[in-house]
């Protein structure tokens, strides 16, 4: 058995001649032994004997060879032995590269990831030290301690990143020394770790700043920069503290998030307010006399701060001699965007109520007590707020000329606001729903549910029980107009199950 001692500076270069040598001369993997000059001998091998080559050019393909040798960067012993077998057997024997059915290239494969990823981490977690100096050239140290042998492979990288510095990498193997351009090795003979510098101090506070606490994840982090990196990182002093107070400084920063917002939402509001939109009089002297002036005139209304962060008014739609007035609370977020009450979820689902109790709503005029849409953002959702009672009374104005205008037979209240704004009573919703209540002016109200409050009800019996509810409500308010008599025609209990489907 003839016995390969390979350098411990420049193995894999080393290697490679030697193993292009006896794959030509077709050396069969079990005749060799491969060892570090640093290793004991093999009490078993022969003096080494050259190689006689056949004369046959050995070629391999070039990812190949390129894993073989990134392969050799790891500390298996036994990983020049395979890589010549792996080699030789593809060389001879009729191996593919892309067998992975062959245990000793699924180890090849394996050890050169685990190889590469260590080289990754060196590029990753080398931290340089300025070590003092009067020469043209500034010089830098560092400490590292790769799980691998792998300074030669990761070293040429700092050579071309760091090219107009000398420095010096130090690991318990090798010592890399970058001197005036030459990259070279030796053996390194003691730990040598360099003293902190100043740029250490400016590295710490970078880091802290670029530190995104509301993207922390601990362990992917602790994966790709594992803690025993941790004492040569300047940085690593700060992570504990970091991320102790993530959750509270990542708290902080939505809330500052949601306020810059708003603030931004508002300042676009007042900038168009101020070239479009004009206050209307608390008492105006001449109210408009269509349903159309009213709209417009609604649309620069400017009576309550509700109208800043709002998208634009949503008012009224129907016909102006309509019997039945279907008054909401206030539009949702797709009412604020399209301009049209009842057309985003609780819209859709007043639309199913209606058609279940028979209500053609093209002959409804449906309008909202507040015309504006009131909000709080929350990242980039803006989530519904219930107008207040100052807000509800600033809008009155507007939904009571809306009833002077349509004369409505019987007015629908649609929840709490809905029912205060019509009626001035603050009395339970719950307690009232079903019942007809007079109106401010005189008119007959009834007072039934939101839609929205159903689309709130988590368990299904109670939605649909509820549906069913709401059907006749809606069905009750239909019968109470002229020329209707008899009851709708449709199940409501069978209808509200389908409609939760």
């Amino acid at each position: 058995m003839q016995e390969i001692v390979l350098p411990v500076i420049g193995s894999v270069a080393a290697w490679r001649a030697e193993a292009s040598a006896r794959l030509q001369a077709r050396t069969p993997p079990e005749a060799l032994t491969w060892r570090m000059g640093a290793a004991e001998p093999d009490l078993f091998a022969t003096e080494r004997v050259e190689a006689r080559t056949t004369g046959q050019r050995v070629s391999l393909p070039r990812q190949a060879v390129s894993t073989l040798e990134l392969s050799l960067s790891h500390r298996d012993p036994e990983r020049f032995a395979r890589a010549y077998d792996v080699a030789f057997r593809m060389a001879h024997a009729g191996l593919s590269w892309g067998d992975r059915r062959d245990a000793a290239l699924r180890e090849v494969l394996r050890t050169a990831k685990l190889a590469g990823r260590a080289i990754h981490k060196m590029h990753a977690f080398v931290r340089f030290r300025e070590l003092p100096g009067e020469g043209p050239r500034r010089s830098f140290a560092a400490w590292f301690e790769p799980d691998h042998p792998i300074v030669e492979a990761a070293s040429p990288f700092f050579a071309r990143r760091f090219g107009d510095m000398d420095w010096t990498i130090c690991t318990p193997g090798l010592t890399a020394l970058f001197v005036d351009g030459s990259l070279s090795f030796r053996e390194t003979e003691a730990e040598a770790r360099p003293p902190a510098d100043a740029s250490e101090e400016l590295w710490r506070t970078y880091f802290a700043s670029i530190f995104n606490p509301a993207r922390l994840k601990v362990q992917a982090m602790q994966s790709e920069m594992p803690k025993k990196y941790w004492r040569n990182l300047p940085e690593a002093e700060l992570i504990p503290e970091l991320i102790r107070s993530a959750p509270v400084r990542a708290a902080e920063m939505q809330a500052a998030q949601a306020r810059d917002l708003e603030t931004r939402r508002v300042a676009a509001a007042r900038q168009l307010c101020a070239g479009a939109r004009v206050s209307v009089p608390a008492e105006p002297a001449a109210p408009p006399e269509t349903l159309a002036e009213l709209a417009a005139a609604a649309g620069t209304c400017a009576r309550c701060p509700l109208h800043e962060p709002a998208t634009q008014t949503v008012f009224g739609e129907g016909p102006e001699d309509a019997d039945l007035m279907v008054v909401g609370e206030q539009p949702g977020d797709q009412e604020d965007l399209t301009g049209r009450p009842f057309v985003g979820p609780a819209g859709q689902l007043f639309d199913r109520a209606l058609a279940v109790a028979g209500l053609d709503c093209r002959r409804l005029y449906i309008t909202n007590a507040v015309k504006h849409f009131k909000f709080m953002p929350r990242g980039k959702l803006r989530i519904h707020q219930r107008p207040n009672a100052g807000e509800v009374d600033h809008c009155r104005w507007w939904l009571d000329a809306e009833r002077r205008l349509v004369r409505p037979r019987l007015t629908l209240a649609l929840g709490a606001t809905a029912a205060r704004a019509l009626t001035g009573s603050d009395r339970g919703l719950l307690e009232r729903r079903g019942t007809v209540e007079t109106a401010r002016d005189g008119g007959p109200v009834l007072i039934t549910v939101h839609p929205s409050y159903l689309l709130r009800l988590q368990d299904p019996a109670e939605r649909e029980e509820g549906f069913s509810r709401f059907c006749e409500d809606l069905s009750a308010a239909r019968l109470s107009l002229p020329g209707q008599s008899g009851v709708a025609t449709k199940d409501f209990t069978s209808a509200a199950s389908t409609t939760w489907q």
